[in-house]
């Protein structure tokens, strides 16, 4: 099946299954006992998309499926509604797992996880940053990883580790330093293989973007006390855990952005529904010179964006996500900016009703700012990617 046609059935299947069924799944999860229980809706929805054929749409294309430029397009769809990506078996942060373990996983550790991951039955985390340390440089991750015997013990606190308070989430991959003191900082981490169930791992609490939850997924605070597993769990390596990390964020950086563009793209289109739909002063909203020039202003901020985060897919299937990472950097520090700008802009057009959950741009618009803190904040972004182009320029 060409792109095209899978963009097509997921448009289709978007306006048939999931725009019809967003008040319908707000209050499911509304009604469960507990909030990041199962959504029957979703159950549903995922059971439809892979009697249909779309399904794992982000597996990479040296594993079978699509390019990067190819997903771009299919990512932006979903991100037209937040909880949509899931429906597909393509939401974060298990695409990002699931490659983490096409890649580097044993057979084994593929048969335990990765399957049951691809087939949608369970959900991953990926546990990295910490209330204590500044995690946007992940050499200060400081939960221990200690070998002994043939096990391997794990002490720490980690938080905003999304998915953790997921009914449906059964392991974590888990960084921290099994080398302290090894001289070279990229040397010292490792990352590991916790179920989720292990005695000693415990949930503390979810917590809060600007408020929301983010259930039925959400983002929780983890402490690992003393806990065990085997040491076949762990993955690649000891001392590989820095290397893995940096294989895994580039395409999840991207993903986010493709997404970030769907909502963004979305706000607009009801933005402009609504200007013809009310009126101020006598006039509709669309015939006021200022709301016309966000509208036009959003359009412009969003076909940039959309063209760099395509030039980057492009330059990642051609080169690699190492070679591409001064485009991953500047799409990571474009995009969520622009989508806040945009669903803003879009949310004022709405009046008061915009920053309500009446609408989806409230809740855009937290996920573009918490975005900018994803996968590495703005500013780490900017410092390595000014100290690229600085290089490559002066030693022209």
């Amino acid at each position: 099946m060409s792109t095209q046609q899978i963009t097509d059935q997921l448009q289709d299947f978007m306006h048939r299954h999931v725009y019809p069924n967003e008040k319908t799944y707000h209050e499911q999860l509304n009604a469960l006992p507990d909030r990041f229980g199962t959504v029957p809706l979703m159950e549903a929805l995922k059971a439809e998309a892979k009697k249909v054929g779309l399904w794992n749409l982000w597996l990479p294309k040296d594993h079978g499926g699509m390019s990067n430029e190819d997903y771009c397009g299919l990512a932006e769809i979903m991100g037209r509604v937040l909880w949509a990506p899931e429906v597909f078996n393509c939401n974060a942060p298990d695409t990002g797992n699931m490659e983490v373990f096409l890649k580097y996983a044993t057979d084994k550790q593929k048969a335990d996880w990765l399957e049951p991951l691809m087939e949608g039955e369970i959900r991953s985390s990926y546990c990295m940053t910490e209330p204590d340390v500044a995690s946007s440089d992940a050499t200060n991750v400081q939960t221990a990883i200690t070998r002994e015997g043939n096990e391997y013990v794990i002490n720490g606190r980690k938080w905003f580790i999304t998915n953790a308070p997921y009914e449906r989430t059964k392991i974590f991959i888990v960084m921290g330093k099994s080398d302290p003191d090894n001289p070279n900082r990229h040397l010292q981490q490792s990352q590991i293989l916790v179920p989720k169930n292990t005695p000693g791992v415990e949930v503390i609490r979810p917590l809060t973007t600007l408020g929301y939850d983010d259930a039925p997924l959400g983002h929780a605070e983890v402490v690992f006390d003393n806990v065990r597993v085997h040491e076949e769990n762990i993955l690649l390596g000891e001392g590989r855990g820095f290397e893995i990390a940096q294989g895994r964020l580039g395409p999840g950086r991207i993903h986010h952005c493709m997404r970030l563009i769907g909502s963004a793209q979305r706000a607009l289109e009801l933005a402009c529904k609504r200007s013809v739909a009310r009126e101020t002063f006598s006039r509709k909203l669309s015939e006021h010179q200022s709301v016309l020039e966000d509208i036009a202003v959003s359009f412009s901020e969003i076909e940039q964006a959309r063209l760099l985060t395509l030039k980057t897919a492009r330059r990642m299937d051609a080169v690699g996500a190492k070679d591409a990472r001064d485009l991953i950097a500047a799409s990571k520090i474009t995009v969520p900016l622009m989508a806040q700008r945009v669903i803003d802009r879009c949310m004022q057009i709405h009046g008061a009703g915009g920053l309500t959950n009446d609408y989806p741009m409230a809740e855009a618009f937290n996920y573009a700012r918490w975005c900018r803190q994803a996968d590495g904040p703005d500013q780490v972004h900017m410092m390595a990617l000014g100290r690229q182009l600085v290089k490559r320029y002066s030693e022209q």
